[in-house]
């Protein structure tokens, strides 16, 4: 098979093994998820831009957390869902198409772990260093603090794809509900030791950096807090800093579940509905736990509730 009919070839994706009589229920949970999910990002983004008092550090670099979510979300349901209406047979997509997918799909994943990295770093300089928190956390340092997060996102997606995309195929199946990583290098017959080993190794970096940093961080503002006799202060520090692990917890374990069925042939259904779960529960969750467990956003958006 030569380049131009490598690129230019069309996929069928396998998609949900659902019945017919239970693909519309499943259809009506997707939307219905996936336009909550929307309208609470949203409107988290939109209160944050709007409302003056907002206009923090902490505030601004939670934002990239509703931007990823909304990333994640958009990058495969609306086009899961519309599939879903499609005989199994039909349900095709250009190799590009297929290629754009998947690089957003991972974009997402490794950006959920870089953005909480920040967030925490964050909280550690207003729990521990709070004196100093105006001079370190101005608007410069949220900037580099995003731009490092989104930058080593796409290098390290970049990086990831490029050994894919540098493959031919003998099959045309995607044997997931939607395109990422492992289903494009699944395709080839030839030698993929490379795209297994660099995948497999930058999830494993990714994810014990995510979680020294974060534990190192829970650490020391722990620390501080059993020194502190300050109760206001310490009570602050535990909600602020609960509400953050808790998004984090709920990011971790989903794509952990997902990480490990695909690893295991047997569970692929499981494996597909892991996926899926990947990217609309934490986008879902999110907004509830750190939007209404934080003080004043939770006012903000009961005053919307109650003009």
């Amino acid at each position: 098979m030569d380049n131009l009919t490598f690129r230019n070839s069309i996929l069928l994706v396998e998609g949900l093994k659902v019945t017919h009589q239970s693909s519309y229920p499943v259809f009506i949970v997707l939307f219905l998820a996936y336009i909550f999910a929307m309208v609470s990002n949203i409107t988290l983004i939109f209160l944050i831009s709007t409302e003056k008092n907002l206009h923090d550090p902490m505030h601004f670099l939670f934002c990239n957390l509703p931007v990823n979510d909304i990333l994640g979300t958009t990058v495969i349901i609306p086009r899961l869902l519309q599939d879903m209406l499609r005989e199994t047979s039909e349900r095709y997509i250009s190799y590009v198409e297929c290629v754009i997918q998947a690089y957003f799909v991972h974009v997402y994943s490794a950006a959920c772990h870089y953005v909480l990295m920040i967030m925490a770093f964050d909280r550690y300089v207003a729990i521990c260093n709070p004196l100093r928190y105006t001079t370190i956390m101005t608007n410069k340092m949220v900037v580099k603090l995003s731009a490092s997060a989104w930058g080593l996102t796409v290098l390290m997606v970049t990086i990831m794809f490029a050994l894919t995309v540098r493959l031919s195929h003998c099959r045309s199946t995607i044997e997931n509900p939607f395109c990422d990583n492992p289903s494009l290098f699944k395709l080839s017959c030839e030698n993929v030791s490379i795209n297994n080993v660099f995948g497999l190794v930058y999830t494993v970096i990714i994810a014990c950096v995510t979680v020294v940093s974060i534990f190192i961080t829970y650490v020391k503002i722990a620390t501080l807090c059993i020194r502190n006799k300050n109760k206001a202060l310490n009570s602050k520090a535990i909600k602020t800093c609960s509400t953050h692990l808790t998004v984090y917890l709920i990011m971790f374990v989903s794509g952990a579940v997902f990480i490990f069925l695909h690893r295991v042939p047997e569970y692929s259904e499981s494996r597909k509905l892991g996926s899926i779960m990947f990217h609309i529960v934490p986008p879902g969750l999110n907004p509830l736990v750190y939007g209404l467990q934080t003080k004043e956003i939770r006012h903000k958006i009961f005053k919307v509730w109650c003009r």
